[in-house]
């Protein structure tokens, strides 16, 4: 995966995150207190963002920053090799948490 890649990944997914919450790209920028044509060439994968616009950008959208460059549904289809390590490594991480909840639970209180 190039930065390429991961660039145009961040522009995705804060271009789906906002539309799923019926954000503008105005909306967004507003609540972000950045301006639009930031936010636009975010979405258009033009140009690398900052740590502080990125920090604004999630705490603007209600994410954690690393929802931003998760992959999206498309790049699973088109990557089947590289959705199988994803997805392995989610639901290995999501065992070991259940694991660790059930453990906190059946301990005395």
């Amino acid at each position: 995966m190039t930065s390429d890649d991961i660039q145009k990944r961040l522009g995705e997914n804060v271009k789906r995150i906002r539309k799923e919450q019926k954000l503008t790209q105005f909306q967004l920028a507003e609540k972000a207190e950045l301006s639009e044509e930031t936010v636009k060439n975010i979405e258009l994968s033009r140009c690398w963002t900052s740590d502080k616009n990125l920090a604004k950008i999630t705490k603007a959208l209600h994410v954690d920053v690393h929802c931003l460059f998760l992959p999206v549904e498309s790049s699973f289809a088109t990557d089947s090799k590289g959705a199988a390590v994803i997805k392995k490594a989610i639901a290995e991480n999501l065992r070991k948490y259940v694991d660790s909840v059930l453990q906190e639970l059946s301990q005395p209180l």
